[in-house]
């Protein structure tokens, strides 16, 4: 299983657009192959600063799958202007768990 990580910025002033449009968008990567579960939780001491976790197969069911796929480009349409700035992705695996 493979984690992906994102810190969101959201614009100030967008936030309740962009949680009403992350509700539609999440439909669209949950369909994806591969796609087990995500998580979209706000930051309490940071308004407008959000924590995206996506459960992924393996690395490749999300950067090759779904950000190829045709779905990728709605979800870029839906999503993509809300942050600034842009977030860094990153990719993790389980090391140790308790």
């Amino acid at each position: 299983m493979i984690l992906e990580h994102a810190l969101l910025q959201v614009k100030p002033g967008h936030t309740a657009d962009f949680e009403a449009t992350f509700g539609r968008a999440k439909q669209i990567i949950a369909a994806m192959p591969g796609f087990r579960r995500l998580r979209l939780s706000c930051c309490l001491e940071h308004p407008g600063t959000y924590l995206l976790l996506v459960e992924w197969d393996s690395l490749e069911a999300h950067t090759e799958g779904f950000r190829g796929s045709p779905e990728y480009q709605e979800w870029r349409r839906l999503l993509h202007h809300f942050y600034d700035p842009f977030p860094t992705v990153e990719h993790y695996e389980d090391v140790d768990s308790a």
